[in-house]
């Protein structure tokens, strides 16, 4: 099922965390798979209620490219160096899977294989094999013959090159076999011949005991026997798939992390032949693999935008996303999709209106806790409904909501504002991240910040180090215009500091004014944003 990530803008308030949580939760109500997400950090206010109603923070979202670590990777199988190469066919069997990476000892990818690569030692050039067996152990070979070792032998010698020898002594004069892995019957004359003429390895088939004259003379000659549990054929078969698989791997495969993007990893892939990559992790540990074919045919995150609709706003690489749909209660700007898409943009005071509304709508019950985090939302984005961007609809909805929860909506309104006036431990620059928004306004990049503060006695703390404080923050973000907004519900009016190279623009709106203070300007969305954007617009 579609995974959908239902989030709200960055620098989230109450109204967009929360927006995100109950949408989510309505989605899932209609059978889809969708999760709230965050863009950034929650406030103490937002955290407030949160804890208050028993939710939890949405998962935090930074880009809506998808990550390897977001997708459904082939299994991690893999095999150890120290494997023989029959025991890694097995293995590919067993799993159905025509490749595997080899670890080293600690389990970190050193190497991988494929079915296709061990097929040309099969049907490859024999020099291949020979090369191959000329290191080989016998305890890999006669693990990979099902066989037993009759004697042993440390100083076995071995050329690499294999001959089947007929089953005569007369025959076995024929054969130069020194340094030779010999496959050979149950014929005692013929397998002392052969030790005699300095076989390096003796593998016996069809027979169950070896004679003991024979093991002497093998002991004498350093020429270890084996017992093989095949036929002749079957043991000339398995024997080249007896060396190690670190002996054949791919050293240092393409291997792609869990954090990076699949887009980034499709364009890499598009240049390369193989068929599946290693994914690991930054320790060099497999997680799985990801499939060329999968890759290629990526898509990015589905997403729904709730109390925002502009980009600059967004998840980063929000223009790669399939955006599915915004519900939103702010000016549409520089948005724009790649399919028709359900855009609903309503003129009420608080996102959470709208998607309470939309409970309704679809005739699904709000639960009692998420009533009264909505309600806690609506609160706190109308500014206990004394913002100018209130409506008849959020007054509504703020009384259905109240009845739902059994909360009392004023003691709420004093519970919110009584957690908006606890800022003695914050610093300027806290404030200015906590509930900031940018915007491009004729080609400048404008960020305005608003806090709300008990009352205008508190600036008296805080006064001196406000102009210090944004340029440093100009500078930082390199922004034309930062306005730094104090609101006081309780006196009905905001405070406005500004710095930037646009600073002299509002200087000149509001002369002899510093700081400007302006009575009833208490909403950015209705007010502030288009009182800033109206003087850039008259000194353009």
């Amino acid at each position: 099922m579609e995974k959908i990530y239902v989030c709200g803008h960055r620098h989230p308030d109450t109204d967009s965390i929360v927006s995100s949580i109950a949408y989510a939760y309505l989605k899932q109500c209609q059978n889809q798979n969708a999760i709230a997400a965050r863009l950034g950090n929650c406030s103490d206010e937002t955290k407030y209620l949160l804890n208050r109603f028993d939710f939890d923070e949405p998962m935090y979202l930074d880009d809506a490219r998808v990550r390897l670590s977001e997708i459904e990777l082939e299994k991690p199988v893999f095999v150890y160096e120290e494997e023989t190469i029959f025991e890694t066919l097995e293995t590919m069997k067993r799993y159905n899977q025509p490749f595997v990476s080899v670890v080293n000892s600690d389990k970190k990818v050193v190497g991988m294989i494929t079915r296709n690569d061990l097929a040309d030692i099969g049907l490859g050039d024999t020099a291949v094999g020979i090369d191959l067996l000329q290191n080989v152990s016998l305890k890999n070979i006669c693990k990979t013959l099902q066989g037993r070792i009759i004697v042993d032998e440390d100083k076995m010698h071995l050329n690499g090159k294999v001959s089947i020898v007929a089953l005569s002594s007369r025959l076995s004069q024929d054969y130069e076999v020194k340094d030779r892995i010999v496959i050979i019957g149950d014929d005692p004359i013929s397998q002392n011949h052969l030790i005699q003429k300095g076989a390096g390895l003796l593998i016996v088939v069809w027979t169950k005991s070896i004679a003991q004259d024979v093991i002497e003379l093998a002991k004498e000659y350093h020429c270890p026997i084996i017992i093989s549990g095949h036929g002749s054929m079957n043991t000339s078969r398995y024997l080249f798939f007896s060396p190690v698989i670190s002996s054949v791997m791919k050293e240092n495969p393409m291997c792609f992390y869990q954090e990076e993007f699949l887009e980034d990893v499709a364009k890499k892939m598009s240049k390369k032949r193989y068929r599946a990559y290693p994914v690991i992790d930054r320790e060099n540990y497999l997680k799985g693999y990801i499939l060329k074919d999968h890759a290629m045919s990526y898509q990015n995150k589905s997403l729904v935008l709730v109390d925002h609709n502009e980009f600059s706003h967004s998840v980063n690489n929000v223009e790669k996303a399939n955006i599915l749909e915004v519900i939103d209660h702010h000016r549409i700007n520089d948005f724009s999709s790649k399919e028709p898409i359900l855009f609903r943009n309503e003129i009420v005071g608080s996102c959470a209106t709208i998607v309470s509304s939309m409970f309704i709508e679809k005739q699904i019950a709000i639960p009692k806790k998420l009533a009264a985090l909505l309600l806690g939302a609506i609160v706190s984005d109308t500014l206990n409904f004394q913002s100018p961007t209130t409506t008849q609809k959020d007054l509504d909805m703020a009384d259905f909501l109240e009845s739902i929860s059994g909360l009392n909506m004023d003691e709420l309104a004093y519970d919110i504002l009584f957690m908006n006036s606890n800022l003695e431990n914050k610093n300027i620059y806290d404030l200015l991240r906590e509930d900031i928004k940018s915007f491009d306004m004729d080609g400048y990049t404008v960020m305005i910040a608003q806090v709300i503060i008990p009352s205008f006695d508190w600036l008296k703390q805080i006064q001196n180090s406000i102009s210090k404080e944004l340029k440093v923050f100009v500078t930082k973000t390199n922004c034309d215009l930062i306005v730094f907004v104090l609101t006081s519900i309780a006196e009905n009016g905001s405070y406005f500091y500004c710095e930037g190279k646009l600073k002299s623009w509002m200087e000149k709106e509001y002369p002899n004014e510093n700081p400007v203070f302006m009575e009833s300007m208490i909403s950015r969305k209705k007010q502030i944003v288009p009182l800033i954007s109206s003087i850039i617009q008259k000194n353009i």
